[in-house]
Formats: C-alpha cells, sequence, structure tokens
C-alpha cells in the first residue's frame, strides 16, 4: 500500500520523513486518584501514519497536504519557530488510520509530522520535545513510544513504559458517525474516588501482567474497561460483542473510548487463531455490517518492570518515569 505519493526531493531542497503507528482504541482508561490523574494504556497496531516534509530554501512559507490537516501544519510552524533562519516547504501526510474513530489518528499524524520536520531540518526530536509541543496542540495518545505505555493524554507526559505483548488480532467493528475525540479527552469526567481507585488497581493489573505476557489478564482488564467508560460514551454494540468474544473463546474486548470502535481480542500466537477470527468477523459482520481486522504491535527488547506489588499502583516506583 503506497503511503506517500512522492518523496523524491527536488534540486536544492531537503526532505525528512516520519512515521507513527495508530492503536485500536485503549487497554485501559480512567482517572487516578491523584491531580492531572486522567490516563489511558496504549494497544500499539499495525497501521500508520505517515509525513513527508520537503524543506524548500526558496519557499517562504510552508503549506500542508491535504489542506485540512491543520494541526500539523501548526506543529510544523512551532518546529520552524525553533530552528535559525526561515523555514519553508511542504508537508505531506498520509495515513491508512481512520479518523474519529478512537484510533490515535491524529496522535499519530502529529507524532510522523515531528519526526519528518525534524529529519528534513537536523534538528533533535526526543520524546521529551514532542510531548512539549504537542501539549500546546491537543491532548494526546502516547504513540510516539514504541512499547505499550500508561500515558497520561489530557498534560501529554509519559507515566510508565509497561513493556511489550504478544502479538494478537483485533477483530473489529465500527458503530459509525465520529468523535471528536479532543473534545471528548479535555471535558473531565468527574470520576468519583471508588472509580479511580478501581482504575489504579486496574493499571497496577496490566502493569504486572504486560511483562508476564499474560493475555488473558490484559483482555480481563480491557474488557473492565470498556463496561466502566459505558456511563462515559454508551456503545450499544458492547454487550453483543461480549457475546461473540465468549462464543470464539476471545480473550476480550477493547474499545476506542473516546470513539467507535470495538475488538474481540484474540492470541496470534494460538493454533486456532483463524479459525476463531473468522468466526468472530462472521458474527461482527452480521452485528454492525462491517468488520476489520488488526494486528498487534510487538516490540522486541521492551525491559520488563519489577513490580512492588506491596504499593498501590498509583504510588509505585515502577509506574513513574524516574522512579
Amino acid at each position: 500500500m503506497q503511503l506517500s505519493r512522492d518523496v523524491t526531493p527536488r534540486q536544492g531542497t531537503t526532505t525528512g520523513v516520519g512515521t507513527a503507528f495508530g492503536t485500536f482504541g485503549e487497554l485501559l482508561q480512567g482517572a487516578l486518584p491523584e491531580e492531572g490523574g486522567d490516563f489511558l494504556v496504549t494497544l500499539p497496531v499495525a497501521r500508520w501514519s505517515m509525513a513527508t516534509f520537503r524543506q524548500d530554501p526558496e519557499a517562504d512559507e510552508i503549506a500542508v497536504r491535504p489542506s485540512h490537516k491543520e494541526k500539523a501544519l501548526q506543529l510544523t510552524r512551532m518546529i520552524a519557530e525553533e530552528v535559525p533562519g526561515p523555514v519553508g516547504g511542504v508537508l505531506t501526510l498520509s495515513s491508512v488510520i481512520p479518523e474519529g474513530k478512537g484510533l490515535a489518528s491524529s496522535s499519530a499524524d502529529l507524532v510522523a509530522t515531528a519526526r519528518a520536520v525534524s529529519n528534513a531540518l537536523n534538528t533533535p526530536m526526543p520524546p521529551a520535545r514532542i510531548e512539549r509541543l504537542l501539549a500546546r496542540i491537543e491532548p494526546t495518545d502516547g504513540v510516539l513510544y514504541p512499547a505499550i505505555v500508561a500515558f497520561h493524554h489530557r498534560t501529554v507526559r509519559l507515566r510508565a513504559i509497561l513493556g511489550s505483548l504478544p502479538a494478537m488480532t483485533v477483530v473489529g467493528i465500527d458503530e459509525g458517525g465520529g468523535v471528536d475525540t479532543v473534545d471528548f479527552n479535555r471535558t473531565p469526567k468527574g470520576f468519583s474516588t471508588a472509580e479511580s481507585c478501581e482504575y489504579a488497581r486496574l493499571l497496577d493489573r496490566l502493569a504486572d501482567a504486560i511483562p508476564r505476557h499474560d493475555l488473558e489478564e490484559v483482555g480481563t482488564v480491557a474488557t473492565r474497561s470498556a463496561l466502566m467508560n459505558q456511563s462515559l460514551r454508551y456503545k450499544r454494540s458492547l454487550e453483543p460483542m461480549l457475546k461473540i468474544c465468549r462464543d470464539v473463546g476471545g480473550l476480550g474486548v477493547a474499545i476506542g473510548h473516546s470513539g467507535t470502535t470495538l475488538g474481540v481480542l484474540l492470541d496470534a500466537r494460538d493454533s486456532s487463531c483463524t479459525r476463531r477470527a473468522t468466526a468472530a468477523a462472521r458474527a461482527c459482520a452480521d452485528l454492525a455490517g462491517n468488520v476489520a481486522v488488526y494486528r498487534t504491535l510487538s516490540f522486541p527488547g521492551v525491559p520488563a518492570r519489577p513490580v512492588n506489588s506491596l504499593l498501590p499502583a498509583w504510588d509505585s516506583p515502577w509506574l513513574r518515569l524516574n522512579g
């Protein structure tokens, strides 16, 4: 699949290319019992955005294609303001991540843009700098990290790198329509103390399960998060999807908490995965009239973090970036 029409620079130009993956919603999203505790846990999938920035020394303006990618244009201008001399050129974005579905399409566009522009301008773009820039634009998923992470999306800061999981197949549906995920993520959720404490326990369980590659526990937590989200953004298809998951022997159901997608999680290592996925896809098509199959990403070499189960999740050293 072609992601960019033209990455060939003209004479005298410098071109940078950047990519970023999307997510299938989140494994967990809620708020911890602390100030600024809104967080999510990413579920990276093999769908990407690509950005190409072609710097042109003869241009004094920056343009973006498609023209509606205004946030990517804003980010490019912000980066240009931090380097010496004028910057002009064209930013081109292409993506296979559906928009407005809770699949981190906007975040992937912006992270890919930051990487492309930094490559073209030969300016460092470490994660901390990307976070600082994106915090001025919108709430952001943690797709700038090659791992499953716990991320404070409203304040755009990393909480913890949780590790990597074996590949899963996600058989998903789209309930239709679109959601302004930025508005959803900016809106305070008003969780009760009991709910925030439950989210902390769920995060603790994920942080324990992910290094152990315990997909069943991961699926259980994802399902619980989906159910808790019903009071915020109701999904009419959740109960039928839970039944499909049980019928095919799935791990659980993950959702785009701020979007319109739901998916049955399956262990891709299982010899019966193809059979289970086929059965799930047929049932999903009957339920929603549409179905899409995703594969989650694994990140070899991401270290497992030690777990101190004696500490509450929100005060555990392994849940702090510098703990």
